[in-house]
């Protein structure tokens, strides 16, 4: 299975059923969490997204019309999605579910393939269950003909994506890997560096990013001011804060295309990343078990972690990997791979995090701290094999 996201362009009718749809997806996750948070406190018992499923059905829809506005699958989804959640946190995998807010934009609309005649893709439009024929930006991009299973349908800032899940009927090519594998250390002032000598810079460090966060953050002055007044002026009229002028929907607008724009980038430079190691064709590649939401627990430096993306640099390697028959190890996340002599193997306790250049007391080795990690990383005995 491999999929295709295309941006769309749906006329003012779609756009509603759009928002509608996200918004009746929203209402039955939240929905869903807060009725098991109940029925726990009463009963002391876990409902499943099925039994929640048929009293929206039999109940919830005759007090609230405006759900059958939605399509029946992707409520089911939605639904499906939030008991993934609890499921998720039951094991210790994830903290407990949040309930999803307005405006973080984070809900999707999911479309199942019922019938043959769903899905109708043709170079400039495609026929989707929900919307209709709805008209595609990058025209050609999704082949005509293609065996679609689902959609998803989501928006950023004041745009649209739909990315179509297809069968796979690839085939797979055998090709020759080399004998020699590579340690991948990450970090903070250099995103990675690899034991065969490329080192990838920070992307938040440079320019292009330092002028945008500066920008969002102007940015976000300016919609906290206007909030400010526009919670005064409503009071003295005895409306409801909630109602927004024109002028702070297309502020917050503004400042949604600023995150996604700045999202993009970062998203982008970490797949180049991943493609300039998986294309030199490694025997494998060993990776650290990073404990992010340890380090996230630092103040000063969690957002810098956040920025850097390690989680979905592993799920993009993974990816990588699996497609490329490439075999990738991860090692323990108490590993001192940034404290071991890579030529002798003595290990460094005393360590600081100034210290960016690695000396070994005992055989006078001289290298950069990564560096000596990666090499660490790629000459590990004991590893666990993610991909093999």
């Amino acid at each position: 299975m491999f999929a295709y996201k295309v941006e769309i362009e749906p006329v003012k009718k779609q756009k509603v059923k759009i928002h509608k749809g996200i918004g009746v997806c929203r209402f039955l996750y939240n929905a869903y969490i807060k009725h098991n948070e109940e029925v726990y406190e009463r009963e002391g018992k876990f409902v499943s997204h099925m039994e929640f499923a048929k009293y929206v059905n039999h109940t919830l829809r005759a007090d609230k019309p405006w759900i059958n506005t939605c399509h029946s699958k992707a409520r089911k989804k939605a639904l499906a999605n939030a008991e993934t959640a609890f499921l998720k946190f039951f094991k210790g995998k994830a903290k407990y579910p949040k309930l999803k807010k307005k405006g973080k934009q984070d809900v999707k609309i999911y479309l199942p393939k019922n019938n043959e005649k769903d899905f109708v893709i043709e170079r400039h439009r495609a026929k989707i269950p929900f919307l209709g024929w709805v008209r595609l930006k990058e025209k050609g991009y999704v082949p005509q003909g293609t065996d679609i299973s689902s959609c998803t349908i989501s928006q950023k800032g004041d745009r649209y994506f739909i990315s179509f899940l297809v069968k796979s009927d690839r085939k797979e090519t055998k090709q020759t890997l080399s004998k020699k594998g590579i340690g991948i250390d990450v970090g903070l002032k250099n995103f990675a560096t690899t034991s065969d000598g490329n080192v990838f810079g920070n992307i938040n460090k440079s320019r292009k990013v330092r002028r945008l966060e500066v920008t969002i953050e102007r940015a976000q002055s300016s919609l906290a001011r206007k909030l400010e007044s526009n919670k005064v002026r409503k009071k003295q009229n005895n409306i409801h804060p909630s109602e927004y002028g024109a002028n702070i929907k297309k502020a917050i607008v503004r400042i949604q295309n600023l995150h996604r724009r700045l999202a993009n980038i970062r998203w982008s430079y970490t797949k180049s990343v991943v493609n300039e190691v998986v294309k030199t064709k490694p025997l494998y590649i060993t990776i650290e078990d990073l404990n992010v939401r340890g380090m996230m627990q630092n103040k000063h430096l969690s957002r810098v972690i956040a920025s850097q993306n390690f989680y979905r640099f592993r799920v993009w390697l993974e990816q990588a990997c699996r497609k490329g028959k490439i075999e990738l190890r991860m090692v323990d996340r108490f590993y001192p791979s940034s404290k071991l002599c890579s030529n002798c193997g003595t290990k460094k306790t005393n360590l600081s995090l100034s210290e960016r250049t690695f000396v070994c007391e005992h055989c006078g080795t001289n290298l950069d701290r990564d560096y000596n990690a990666s090499l660490n990383l790629e000459n590990a005995i004991l590893y666990k094999v993610l991909v093999g």
